[in-house]
């Protein structure tokens, strides 16, 4: 594992209290394989920092671009906050080369994985914002995702399926949009996630993926991809 302090440099930001990027950089895997030691790993921080992140970009959106009516702002923040933007940042900053992983999540490639960048992107943003503050971690995540956003609000960014999905429902039938976990296989840190996506009380979808997030993504790309195969 590389030394913090060069992730500061690369990140351009100094921590206070080090041990909260410690807390940012240890994945779960981490904790378990080593259960003779208190490690405190970053799911709690990936909490806090999803709501964090949102809150900047809402009001930045929100202050920016006056003219964007709800639903707009609503879609861009979806695709800016999405998991794919948070792993294309977190491989912005070599975050992977930082991580504190257990063997097995490092032998099976844990280090560029989608889900785990995303999320411990999310618990680096949490821990600048225990570290400093709102204001500081404001300007730190929109110089991370000042060029997403502007690429967000012109539809370039990464489709975010789910969204897709709810304007084409609404648009046609109207009828009410769930996902709902099928079933979880493999260990705590190397979890595999299959998920339906029901219109009413039927299966529109089906979706498979190392979380829950990508899992809800697939499935609503699948239910697309076959109204699109009925529409035909």
């Amino acid at each position: 594992m590389k030394e913090l302090k060069e992730l500061e440099e690369i990140i351009g930001y100094r921590f206070r209290d080090q041990y909260l990027l410690l807390c940012a950089i240890t994945h779960s895997s981490f904790s378990h394989e080593n259960r003779h030691k208190p490690i405190v790993y970053n799911e709690r921080l990936e909490f806090l920092g999803d709501s964090v992140l949102s809150l900047v970009v809402s009001r930045y959106l929100y202050e920016n671009y006056p003219k964007l009516p709800e639903g707009d702002l609503s879609k861009v923040r979806a695709a800016v906050v999405c998991e794919h933007s948070l792993w294309q940042c977190a491989q912005t900053i070599e975050l992977g080369s930082f991580l504190r992983l257990g063997h097995g999540e490092e032998m099976t490639g844990g280090r560029t994985r989608v889900s785990i960048l995303a999320d411990a992107f999310e618990a680096l943003i949490a821990a600048i914002y225990l570290d400093s503050g709102l204001e500081r971690v404001r300007e730190w995540v929109l110089g991370q995702l000042g060029d997403t956003i502007v690429a967000a609000v012109g539809g370039k960014r990464f489709k975010d399926f789910k969204t897709t999905l709810q304007e084409t429902i609404q648009a046609g039938s109207g009828e009410s949009i769930s996902y709902q976990v099928v079933s979880e296989s493999g260990p705590d840190h190397q979890k595999s996630f299959f998920v339906q996506v029901l219109l009413g009380d039927r299966v529109a979808g089906e979706g498979e993926g190392n979380s829950k997030k990508r899992a809800e993504q697939a499935a609503a790309q699948d239910a697309l991809s076959r109204l699109e195969q009925r529409a035909k």
